[in-house]
């Protein structure tokens, strides 16, 4: 069965720096475009960085600079490499699989099955 799972989240003071890791198990990078996703405070589900299967990326103007996105498929294994950390970055973060990643409406909440397969989830706080 498909499954992906977060790992890396924690607590961290603003200025420093997290690694998200999401393995994956029942597919492979060849097989679905990926994405990580935050829920903002106000339950805004937003996309923050993808890569395709073909390798491009994307990401949200909010983090451009500052995340990096990448993947490993000896290990099954995607990253965000997430630097110069804000409050603002606080959020619960998903990774998702998708044949075609797309941004969630504000109608929509993360982990919405119509936009592809999540993860569990992991929790991010930066404290100022």
């Amino acid at each position: 069965c498909l499954d992906l799972v977060e790992s890396g989240g924690g607590s961290v003071q603003a200025g420093g720096s997290l690694r998200l890791s999401c393995t994956i198990s029942g597919f492979t990078f060849d097989d679905a475009d990926m994405a990580w996703y935050r829920q903002d405070p106000g339950n805004q589900c937003n996309l923050i960085s993808s890569m395709t299967i073909d390798g491009r990326t994307t990401y949200a103007d909010s983090v451009k600079g500052r995340f990096t996105i990448s993947r490993d498929t000896a290990k099954n294994t995607m990253y965000l490499q997430m630097n110069s950390l804000t409050p603002a970055d606080t959020a619960m973060y998903w990774c998702a699989a998708a044949r075609g990643v797309r941004v969630v409406p504000p109608t929509r909440r993360c982990k919405d099955p119509s936009f592809g397969f999540w993860g569990h989830g992991t929790q991010v706080t930066v404290s100022s």
